[in-house]
């Protein structure tokens, strides 16, 4: 999983900094630390702004009490049942697709 430093997001996306930890404290975006530094995986991001469908489901896992960590091992953890990945899913636009597996895994 490559990742990007949040300096990097920012300019990606054409943010300030700030802008980007707001997206992570509010859940739009996921970040882990790296060497300590605090980095969000690259495939969050297409177009210059966070991937669709991305943020609800967060939402989703965060209401069933996923960590951040569990949130992107399933998130990169290939599904046959799409197929691929849910962050390939995703950015292929197949959004509801992905929300109903994580949904799904709450029952």
């Amino acid at each position: 999983m490559e990742v990007l430093p949040l300096p990097e997001v920012a300019d990606r996306m054409g943010l300030p900094v700030t802008r980007v930890q707001q997206l992570l404290r509010d859940g739009q975006l996921l970040a882990v630390r790296r060497d300590g530094v605090l980095v969000v995986p690259e495939a969050f991001l297409a177009a210059g702004t966070v991937v669709k469908g991305l943020p609800g489901t967060i939402t989703v896992l965060r209401d069933q009490n996923f960590s951040t960590d569990e949130i992107l091992r399933w998130l990169f953890t290939e599904d046959t049942s799409l197929p691929g990945t849910p962050i390939e899913a995703l950015r292929g636009d197949r959004g509801r697709e992905v929300k109903r597996r994580a949904q799904a895994m709450g029952f």
